[in-house]
C-alpha cells in the first residue's frame, strides 16, 4: 500500500471531519518523521489509516472484534478504544498489509503500549498534537515532540491516564505499560 491508496481508502470510509483530522495527523506525523529520521512513507500510511474504522457503529465494531478474533477483553473498555485494533485487522486482512510497524501504529494509537517503536510513537503523538486539538498542555507536548519524541509520548500518555482517572474511567493496561516504559527510560 502507498500513501495515495491510503488517502483513497479513508476518503471512502470516513466522514469529512474525521477525514480532515486524519490528513492533519498525517501532516503532523510527516514533520515528526522527518525530524526524527523515521521512514516517512510508513509513518504516512499508518497516520492516514489510524482512524480507518472510526466511523463504524458500536455494533459494527463489536462484530469486527469477533470476526477478527481480537481479544474479547477489549469489549470491557470504552468503545472509543475499539476502532484502532479493528482498523489494524481490517487493513491486514482486507488489503494484505503485513507491515508490523504500520499495523501496530494503527492498533495502539489510542492506548499506546510497551515496546512501541519510532513509527508507532510518532503516530501516537501526532494524533494527540495535530493542529486542531485543543487539550490542556498540548502546546508543551508539541514543543517536546520536536526535540524528544519519547518524552512527548510519555507526557501524552500521562495526561491521558490522568484525564481518564479524573473521570473515574477504566484505563487500559497497555496505557499503564507504555507510561511505565517511557518513564523508566527517562
Amino acid at each position: 500500500m502507498n500513501e495515495e491508496t491510503a488517502k483513497q481508502l479513508i476518503r471512502q470510509t470516513l466522514d469529512e471531519e474525521r477525514y480532515e483530522h486524519s490528513i492533519r495527523v498525517a501532516n503532523t506525523a510527516r514533520k515528526l518523521a522527518e525530524i526524527h529520521k523515521a521512514p516517512v512513507e510508513k509513518v504516512m500510511i499508518a497516520s492516514l489509516l489510524h482512524d480507518y474504522a472510526k466511523c463504524q457503529s458500536k455494533e459494527e465494531l463489536k462484530e469486527n472484534i469477533r470476526l477478527y478474533h481480537l481479544p474479547r477483553s477489549l469489549l470491557h473498555y470504552h468503545h472509543e478504544l475499539w476502532h484502532g485494533p479493528v482498523a489494524a485487522k481490517m487493513i491486514e486482512h482486507e488489503y494484505e498489509d503485513d507491515d508490523e510497524a504500520i499495523l501496530n501504529a494503527i492498533y495502539y494509537h489510542t492506548t499506546a503500549c510497551a515496546g512501541m517503536g519510532l513509527i508507532e510513537t510518532i503516530v501516537f503523538v501526532a494524533d494527540y498534537i495535530e493542529p486542531a486539538r485543543i487539550i490542556p498542555g498540548v502546546d508543551k507536548i508539541r514543543q517536546l515532540a520536536v526535540h524528544d519524541i519519547r518524552e512527548a509520548a510519555r507526557v501524552t500518555i500521562k495526561n491521558t491516564i490522568i484525564y481518564l482517572m479524573k473521570k473515574d474511567a477504566i484505563v487500559h493496561p497497555d496505557s499503564f505499560a507504555a507510561y511505565n516504559m517511557w518513564t523508566a527510560k527517562s
